[in-house]
């Protein structure tokens, strides 16, 4: 079976030499798209009209900085020809300087608090990511590095989160808050986001007379009492659903917009996802919380004041947005 030609585009420019710093802008612009360097000044992509837009206005930043830049289509002649211009792009060595990366990451993981591994989980999944979104044609390199990959951040989150639920699928089922007044509710001790935000949620929203216990492990949960977040607890993950989450769904509480907005940044910084403005100031006021207090319920009391506010916060937001809809 012939092998498809693939269509290219080149930028030939000739980069201003008054400006150090708009050369090394304009350069860290062609790194940053994946670009081959056929020769000084050429930078070859596989085509597509996203990498053309791109391209042009590379080019047309050259030329504001008194540089000049030819932006032209490029065929193969030959299915040889075609094979080397693939192979510019050839991403093996860098899948390689990743997962070395990673190894040396890994041997130090049992070392660093839960922000730092958050914050280097955050890091290492960016510069995969910018990896793969340069690699025009993944081949077995990028097969190995997304297996590697998946066993560092299983290992990340083992240690992010001892004994963290794994998702279950299935419907959620509505249930009356009016049936879950006075109990008892557990999870696992040394409380971080989502265990915080959920037992806020349980106390501020279900059950006002809630009492709570810290447990050592899941195992320790005794009969009647209401388990979360762990495996085999009565609520946690479900689906793509975080414990917090599924606490909202099951006692109805998707309504509330505040609440959504609160959902957001538990989730982002539980299980990763969309970025949330709020997530990151959240995060190192739980890091430096847990820090300061070995009591998890001295904790939880500190954790739900900052809830009450950004709930405070979100609410106002809210109704704000509302308003302004209802007022076009």
């Amino acid at each position: 079976m012939p092998q498809t030609i693939t269509p290219w585009v080149l930028l030939v420019v000739s980069l201003p030499t008054s400006s150090a710093t708009a050369r090394m802008r304009i350069w860290r612009g062609f790194k940053a798209l994946g670009c081959a360097a056929i020769r000084d000044g050429a930078y070859l992509l596989p085509a597509s009209a996203e990498r053309e837009q791109a391209l042009q206005a590379l080019a047309d930043e050259c030329q504001r900085e008194g540089g000049s830049a030819w932006l032209m289509a490029v065929e193969p002649r030959t299915a040889d020809e075609n094979e080397a211009y693939r192979h510019l792009f050839d991403r093996q060595s860098e899948y390689a300087e990743l997962r070395k990366a990673w190894q040396e990451a890994n041997a130090g993981l049992a070392s660093l608090s839960p922000a730092e591994l958050a914050r280097l989980q955050r890091k290492q999944l960016r510069e995969f990511d910018a990896l793969r979104a340069i690699d025009f044609f993944p081949g077995e390199a990028a097969a190995e590095a997304e297996a590697a990959w998946a066993d560092l951040n299983k290992r990340i989150e083992s240690l992010l989160s001892p004994g963290e639920p794994q998702q279950t699928e299935g419907r959620i089922p509505r249930l009356k808050i009016t049936d879950y007044q006075g109990r008892l509710w557990a999870t696992r001790r040394r409380l971080w986001v989502d265990r915080a935000a959920s037992a806020w949620l349980i106390g501020r929203f279900i059950d006002k007379e809630a009492s709570f216990l810290w447990l050592a492990k899941p195992s320790d949960c005794p009969e009647g009492a209401l388990g979360f977040d762990f495996d085999g607890a009565a609520f946690s993950h479900a689906g793509d659903r975080v414990t917090f989450e599924t606490l909202m769904a099951s006692f109805g509480l998707e309504s509330d917009g505040a609440l959504m907005r609160l959902a957001k940044v538990v989730h982002v910084l539980d299980v990763g996802g969309e970025p949330v403005p709020e997530a990151k100031g959240f995060e190192a006021v739980m890091s430096g919380a847990r820090e300061r207090l070995t009591d998890d319920d001295a904790l939880l009391a500190e954790m739900s004041t900052v809830l009450d506010s950004l709930y405070a916060h979100f609410l106002r937001e809210t109704a704000a947005s509302q308003h302004k809809a209802a007022a076009r």
